[in-house]
């Protein structure tokens, strides 16, 4: 009797064994072999189209014509397209915060400060200060004023009551950064070295890893124990930064449980209708701050963040506070769909500190004001 040489039997073997394998997971959720057997039949299109439509979603050569003449691989064309760029889709929580103009808020002359202890050397960029102009267009608790961009309905009481406070144990406090690149416009003089266009680097001196260093200062002088992550996780990939700082945020929590605050610190970008830049400023007694955005998540994206109510109430109770105190420095609360990683605790806040715009000085003035109301509240 002939045997099969030795390299196509086990060519083959392989083949059938992962046919086996590929039957067996395909029909793992099947009650019964009619609920099986159908499960191949709607399977193994899926798989075949899978590899001709290659990484591109268009068939080629005898690819088209094959799935052309196949009413059963035509008909599962459509299925992929959609299986395939639901996979490619990154994680709603992981699509940057949009550039934000003020679409809703109107101008005003700054006024000018009470006392300025700091030296603040101008950076040559025009500035305003930015109030809502129509509060009908606002969802509003005292203060705060929210800008419902998600596909919820908000209403003022749902904005008061109870938030999360201070628990046991140290730190409390987790603070990072998606997007750590971003930076400010600086005097003449003091340029840094840019990275991925204006106003982005890797340089933590400037950029606002160095607002949550001012942050953290503040907050420990306070008594309140803060662990800063200075990683910087939109270079030298922009995409994805929300997936890596969530990875990052995540291990903090899992090797400090104490945690109950993230803070994830970015800076805005705002032009107006002609597209000159500007930035947003509040005269103040401690000299100019930048005007500061809470940015806000929900489940409206349809990734799990159910508690994203806990959230907003306890950025709408900062806001408060820092406006009973400093009556231009915030501008609305903006409440989207995406979660924004929001959904690792129901202290989790980002905040725009600044504009591009804004000069570095002003964002830490921001800072320091940030943290002391933060305190406050939080205590």
């Amino acid at each position: 009797m002939k045997t099969m040489p030795e390299m196509p039997r086990r060519l083959g073997a392989l083949v059938l064994s992962a046919a086996v394998l590929w039957a067996v997971f395909t029909t793992a959720g099947s009650s019964d072999a009619a609920s099986a057997l159908r499960m191949l039949e709607d399977g193994l299109p899926i798989l075949l189209l899978r590899q001709a439509l290659g990484d591109h979603g268009q068939p080629w050569g005898p690819a088209a014509l094959a799935i052309s003449q196949s009413p059963l691989l035509s008909g599962g064309q459509q299925a992929v397209l959609e299986l395939r760029s639901r996979e490619e889709v990154d994680d709603p929580a992981d699509e940057p915060p949009e550039v934000q103009t003020p679409v809703r808020e109107e101008p005003v002359s700054p006024a000018p400060p009470v006392s300025t202890p700091l030296v603040q050397v101008d950076n040559g960029v025009p500035a305003r200060t930015l109030v809502p102009n129509d509060p009908s267009e606002y969802v509003v608790s005292g203060l705060a004023y929210v800008s419902n961009a998600s596909k919820y309905a908000l209403t003022p009481q749902e904005l008061a009551g109870d938030y999360l406070h201070l628990g046991q144990g140290e730190p409390q406090v987790l603070i990072l950064h998606t997007h750590g690149s971003e930076a400010y416009t600086m005097p003449p003089g003091e340029a840094y070295e840019s990275v991925g266009g204006d106003c982005r680097t890797t340089d933590t001196a400037y950029n606002v890893v160095r607002v949550g260093d001012e942050i953290a200062a503040a907050l420990a002088e306070r008594g309140i124990s803060v662990v800063h992550d200075r990683g910087i996780y939109d270079e030298p990939e922009y995409s994805g930064a929300y997936t890596r700082s969530l990875a990052s945020a995540e291990n903090y929590m899992e090797k400090y449980p104490s945690i109950r605050f993230i803070l994830d610190v970015h800076r805005d970008a705002i032009t107006d209708s002609s597209g000159t830049v500007y930035k947003v400023i509040s005269e103040t007694d401690r000299g100019r701050a930048a005007q500061m955005t809470f940015v806000m998540g929900s489940s409206g994206s349809g990734s799990p963040h159910e508690a994203w109510r806990d959230n907003l109430r306890l950025a709408a109770a900062l806001q408060n506070q820092l406006l009973e105190r400093y009556p231009t420095l915030m501008r609305p609360i903006i409440l989207r769909n995406s979660r924004y990683n929001q959904h690792c605790t129901t202290g989790s806040l980002l905040v725009e500190v600044g504009a591009a715009g804004n000069s570095l000085d002003e964002a830490l003035v921001s800072a320091r004001l940030l943290a002391e109301a933060f305190a406050d509240v939080v205590q």
